[in-house]
């Protein structure tokens, strides 16, 4: 299996501070990787670097193969590696249809040189968006102002603007914050779904019950740095764990809900 996203000793300081410190991780193509770590962890921090929004102090971080040293935010997008952000960063005065149309321009700004050379490609703007939109099951909110949007359906419409970009890797940056149990098991639902369609993602997030019902593989981070990493299997029974992150009865309960995440999403009782 090959490694889309993969970071050597990937470190970021602030003065003296090590907001990540030597963290080693990979996304392997087709799969759901999560990062997960309590607030202040380094999370936002993480991805910001991996996407070119904050500078890498040492190590390195490689997307498709190539060191993305000195490759700017707008050019890694351009490239495939696409993210979410915390603050959603919707257009409110705009319908949920622009908003797509507005991210796959902005990706696809060589489209029309595209469509000179090779003029029957797979998607072009309109079409990617479409696809991002039915995916997500926003089809009924087209013509919606995202400004009259449910908190979780504006999540929603993030999540399929960057679709709309044609990803290959997707990040998504606690993508179930503010959701209810329900409207997370949803969201989890459509991640599935995604990864069907030739796309790899990597979610960071501290909602335990999403990250362990729906990722492949998961990286714990604390205070900076990598202390576990395994299936989800293997993350829910770490004693360091449940120490670090969640303390031993919330680990419990957490756990709980995390099976039963993975459960209603296969359909079972």
């Amino acid at each position: 299996m090959s490694s889309l996203l993969q970071t050597h000793d990937l470190t970021v300081s602030y003065g003296g501070l090590h907001a990540n410190s030597n963290v080693n991780i990979k996304a392997e193509k087709g799969k759901l990787t999560g990062l997960i770590g309590p607030n202040g962890a380094g999370k936002t921090t993480f991805i910001d670097a991996i996407t070119g929004f904050t500078n890498i102090s040492s190590g390195r971080a490689e997307f498709n193969g190539a060191d993305m040293a000195g490759v700017t935010p707008a050019a890694r997008a351009k490239a495939g590696l696409v993210r979410t952000f915390q603050s959603l960063e919707l257009f409110e005065d705009l319908t949920v249809w622009d908003n797509l149309i507005v991210m796959a321009e902005e990706t696809k700004w060589w489209s029309f040189l595209a469509d000179i050379v090779k003029p029957n490609r797979t998607l072009g703007v309109e079409e990617q968006a479409e696809w991002a939109l039915n995916l997500l099951g926003l089809g009924e909110f087209r013509d919606r102002l995202t400004l009259d949007l449910s908190h979780g359906q504006r999540k929603l419409v993030s999540v399929a603007r960057s679709l709309a970009a044609s990803p290959k890797l997707l990040l998504l940056d606690e993508p179930a914050a503010g959701l209810d149990t329900v409207e997370s098991q949803q969201l989890g639902s459509h991640l599935r779904e995604i990864l069907n369609h030739d796309i790899t993602i990597f979610l960071i997030d501290h909602d335990m019950g999403l990250v362990l019902s729906v990722c492949d593989y998961i990286y714990v981070l604390d205070f900076g740095k990598i202390i576990a990493e395994g299936t989800p299997e293997e993350v829910r029974n770490n004693p360091e764990v449940i120490k670090a992150y969640l303390g031993e009865s919330a680990g419990e309960m957490q756990a709980s809900e995390g099976d039963a995440a993975a459960r209603a999403l296969k359909g079972e009782g």
